[in-house]
């Protein structure tokens, strides 16, 4: 969320000679966003951060689209997946647009190179695992339920604990930002918000490195969907200090503060993050709906104009029962709500809800990926019959 940070060493102005001890300047970086229209930030670098020892053409991750004929509603078993690679490889596209594109991890080695996607913001939601994400801005600690906002152009290097984990990832063709009715004109949080500038944690505990070897650090840079090595000289986290309004953040699920009402209350007031495209919304444990003629789960809805996209994450799920870590898809152009005898078992029961999911609504049709497929129930449809 746009605040503003500093962290280390900067200089009093912006522009002006800015030297370190022995009297070398330190290199400074405008790191921004709309050519200097949008929002950045200012660095400052022991060594130049343009240097290259050389460049080398990696190919293409486009995600494959699975060529299926029939449109229609479905359910991704993900536990199906085998845990392999690291943060990065490791990532498994699932569903895909032209503006957004949604993958899942479960890593299981370290990553060793330095990570930089040129082209789109990223959204890591860490279902499981912990550890650092440790970036040009500095470090920043994560654990389950954390979402990490990644601008484009951060160099990252994500270390886990065990370098195990479990993560939902969001790219988007643009900005990840909180609801602009969140904010007032000036950027800061309103009152009615779901959670306050304090919930968002920055970078911390920057350290310059100040290692150098001919070529000897690799930074994979994802343009689009290809890939590239460069291959510097220099250790990319060679920071001395920064300031400004672009940096990853974290953000815990966990702080979202849930919205109830005395009738059943539509998902956009669950409403997290939007992206250029499609927006994020946290479904945590609350109270549900009170009156006493209330429906506690959702109605039947046609998304007209949207996919609807659910993750599930944790605890009991009124509408229906699906594993946790499973993925709905539900396009637009056909109903869909709580599975055959939801409704009727869900009255007269406790009036609360300990679930837990993260939903990715698109405003352009998705593509699921031939992994999709492979993981793909072919029975979901079933859910819907009255016996």
């Amino acid at each position: 969320m746009p605040a503003y940070h500093r962290l280390g060493q900067i200089p009093a102005k912006r522009h002006v000679q800015f030297r370190a001890p022995d009297g070398k300047l330190y290199a400074e970086e405008v790191f921004g966003t709309e050519g200097f229209s949008g929002n950045y930030s200012i660095l400052y670098h022991l060594s130049l951060p343009a240097q290259t020892r050389r460049v080398e053409p990696l190919g293409s991750v486009a995600p494959r689209p699975w060529q299926e004929r029939a449109h229609r509603h479905h359910h991704l078993r993900t536990r199906e997946l085998k845990p392999a690679g690291n943060p990065v490889d490791g990532r498994v596209p699932l569903l895909f647009n032209d503006q957004v594109k949604i993958s899942l991890a479960t890593p299981v080695e370290p990553q060793p190179y330095f990570y930089r996607n040129g082209t789109h913001d990223e959204l890591l939601f860490i279902h499981e695992g912990e550890g650092v994400l440790a970036t040009q801005f500095g470090e920043l600690p994560f654990r389950a339920g954390d979402y990490l906002y990644i601008p484009r152009g951060t160099i990252q290097l994500l270390r886990l604990d065990g370098d195990r984990g479990r993560l939902l990832v969001v790219e988007a063709d643009g900005q990840i930002d909180t609801p602009a009715r969140y904010r007032n004109e000036h950027g800061q949080l309103l009152e009615h918000a779901p959670y306050w500038e304090r919930d968002f944690r920055k970078p911390e505990r920057l350290e310059a490195h100040d290692e150098h070897g001919a070529g000897r650090f690799e930074i994979r840079l994802k343009i689009l969907d290809e890939v590239y090595a460069y291959h510097v000289d220099h250790h990319p986290f060679d920071v001395i200090g920064w300031d400004g309004y672009l940096y990853p953040y974290a953000f815990s699920i966990h702080d979202f503060e849930p919205r109830a009402g005395r009738l059943h209350v539509p998902p956009p007031t669950h409403q997290t993050f939007e992206g250029p495209g499609f927006v994020v919304c946290s479904f945590v444990p609350r109270k549900l709906d009170w009156d006493p003629d209330a429906i506690p789960v959702p109605y039947f809805h046609s998304n007209l104009d949207s996919d609807e996209v659910l993750y599930y994450v944790d605890g009991d799920y009124t509408a229906r029962k699906v594993e946790v870590g499973s993925i709905t898809l539900h396009p637009r152009g056909w109903a869909h709500g709580p599975s055959a005898g939801a409704v009727e078992a869900s009255l007269g029961r406790e009036r609360e809800t300990n679930e837990l999911a993260v939903m990715v609504d698109t405003f352009r049709p998705l593509r699921l990926t031939e992994a999709a497929r492979e993981i793909d129930d072919p029975g979901y449809l079933r859910s819907w019959d009255v016996a």
